[in-house]
């Protein structure tokens, strides 16, 4: 285990530094970017370090890939628009660093370390390897343009910190929240970097010439747990004596939920990520075989929102991608929302002027939806018209600001919406999100406060047993007695009065999804947060509106 400098406070180091790599400090000459290592906007970073390279280095040979269909899979091309490769240019993830910061100053340095490991693990490890500064944010740390670590840094999640990763621990509670292993002293020139394909040596030479990484097959590369090392994290909180807790927060949990899930026998993480292209495709350009099955380096998610804003920033941001391959990543990322996440079901009847309305989410995710960073949220939004288009009733609006009309904690930061079984007020509305909680249990939004959940009915995949999840993963607030919250899907009723609205009825639902909640995202307005105006300046011109998971549109009228 590599050793952690001594200033860092003790508990720290037990709580919330988990094991970083499996490594001895062995401090090496300083690293300093190569003249091209700066790269222009929608150009890859180019720097050949002690320990890492940026993607600039790996894409000359694994580009002009095509499939069995002749569409183009290059790694480079799926991988630069991607947030992954975008993990540390995420404003909204700056931010959030400052304002941990901000509320913990003495313990900038444990706080900086704990979000750079897997959001900008190569420049972290770099700089604890050489035993230098681990500061991050750019006023003291490597995101500074003239740091020489700048490059790494701005590389996000590349190729050479996950393909140098080990399968040794995984699985464990110790290889979560970036307690990944890598060899930092492998002999010269024999550097891994793991895929899933056996080894043609022919190719491997030519890989070791052009790069310095030494090909090796290993099957752990496929596996779920591979993604767990950074996607289940847990997280220490600050007591309200200043001090660190040894207990720790599940933050995020998708790995965890996928495992209590019926999808272990199914499908992996990458399955779905990371979608296999048609037939077989080669794995470089310099005369590789073509592999099956090829897994796209496109790593879909649900974060439509900062694609956006990365899209519309590019050259501000310096992104790698241009603003058509960011088109092309949020068209994916629209079609895994809208396709592949969950669909509603409508029923409804009208009795003496009353209108029920029964109201299914099934879901198709392989976790709970929406799952990983808190600040996300679905809801429903429920219309009904009558016959002159006027609305009757109307449950989940929303507004320009991304606010939801009706939703107490976008009102009041403070309160929350509950869980609901039925619904008989337009101010009620269903929305599917995890609430934290401080050590007072009161609602909070600072990560390093967070003790406990107040609700979490995050709509779960099929085959999860709520009433035997551990605590990691439970179900929290009333969802835990509604008999119609389960496993794949969850059932709501609306009882509406029509009054003398004319018949016949439209009833329009969606179940609407948004990445940033509006107290999430008004969170650094307040604040001395530098990261925080800059958020808001890049987010200025892109609406924070939800977008549509599924719909569906009924008309009904009275029995005569």
């Amino acid at each position: 285990m590599k050793t952690i400098r001594s200033a860092l406070p003790v508990l720290l180091i037990v709580a919330a530094l988990t094991l970083l790599a499996a490594c001895t400090i062995q401090p090496t000459p300083d690293i300093h970017p190569t003249p091209s290592a700066v790269a222009q906007a929608g150009e890859l970073l180019r720097m050949r370090g002690e320990f890492f390279s940026a993607a600039g280095e790996c894409a000359f040979c694994h580009t002009a890939l095509t499939d069995g269909g002749g569409e183009d899979v290059s790694i480079d091309a799926a991988w630069h628009p991607s947030m992954m490769a975008n993990s540390a240019r995420d404003p909204y993830y700056l931010a959030s660093v400052r304002s941990e910061v901000l509320a913990q100053p003495n313990y900038r340095t444990a706080i900086e370390e704990k979000c750079a490991v897997c959001h900008i693990g190569m420049a972290f490890h770099t700089a604890s390897l050489q035993d230098q500064s681990t500061a991050l944010l750019a006023d003291q740390g490597y995101l500074d343009p003239q740091h020489p670590n700048h490059p790494l840094a701005l590389d996000g999640v590349s190729c050479s910190l996950c393909h140098q990763i080990e399968g040794g621990n995984f699985g464990t509670p110790e290889s979560y929240s970036g307690g990944y292993r890598f060899d930092p002293n492998p002999p010269v020139d024999q550097r891994p970097a793991y895929g899933r394909f056996a080894v043609d040596e022919n190719m491997a030479s030519v890989m070791r010439n052009a790069s310095g990484y030494q090909p090796v097959q290993s099957d752990h590369i496929t596996q779920s747990e591979f993604c767990a090392v950074c996607h289940n994290l847990f997280t220490p909180y600050f007591t309200n004596e200043g001090r660190l807790s040894e207990e720790l927060f599940p933050e995020q949990t998708p790995h965890l939920e996928w495992l209590a899930s019926r999808y272990p026998a199914e499908a992996s993480c990458q399955t779905c990520h990371m979608p296999a292209a048609q037939g077989n495709v080669p794995i470089a350009n310099t005369g590789s075989p073509r592999r099956s099955p090829f897994h796209q380096h496109t790593f879909i998610g649900g974060n439509q929102f900062m694609l956006r804003v990365l899209s519309a920033n590019a050259a501000e941001l310096r992104t790698s991608a241009t603003p058509e391959q960011f088109d092309q990543s949020i068209q994916l990322t629209m079609e895994q929302l809208q396709n592949k996440t969950a669909r509603l079901a409508v029923e409804a009847h009208v009795d003496d002027q009353n209108l029920t309305i029964d109201v299914s989410v099934d879901v198709l995710t392989g976790h709970k939806f929406p799952t990983s960073f808190p600040s996300r949220r679905a809801w429903l939004h429920v219309v009904v018209r009558d016959a002159g288009g006027a609305v009757v009733f109307e449950s989940g609006g929303w507004q320009p600001d991304g606010s939801i009309t009706g939703n107490a904690n976008d009102e009041d930061e403070a309160r929350y919406e509950p869980h609901y079984t039925v619904i008989d007020d337009p101010l009620q509305v269903q929305i599917y999100e995890p609430i934290i909680a401080d050590p007072d249990g009161k609602v909070t939004t600072t990560l390093l406060r967070a003790k406990s959940y107040l609700k979490d009915n995050r709509l779960l995949p099929h085959g999860f047993d709520k009433a035997a999840a551990p605590v990691e993963i439970a179900v929290f607030g009333e969802a835990v007695q509604d008999e119609d919250f389960i496993a794949g899907s969850d059932r709501i009723r609306y009882q509406v009065r029509l009054g003398n609205a004319p018949a016949p009825y439209t009833i329009s639902v969606e179940l609407l999804y948004q990445t940033i909640g509006y107290r999430w995202a008004e969170k650094f307005r307040h604040q001395d947060n530098p990261e925080g105006r800059d958020f808001y300046h890049y987010t200025a011109a892109v609406a924070n509106s939800p977008v549509q998971i599924a719909g569906q549109t009924i008309q009904i009228s009275p029995n005569r």
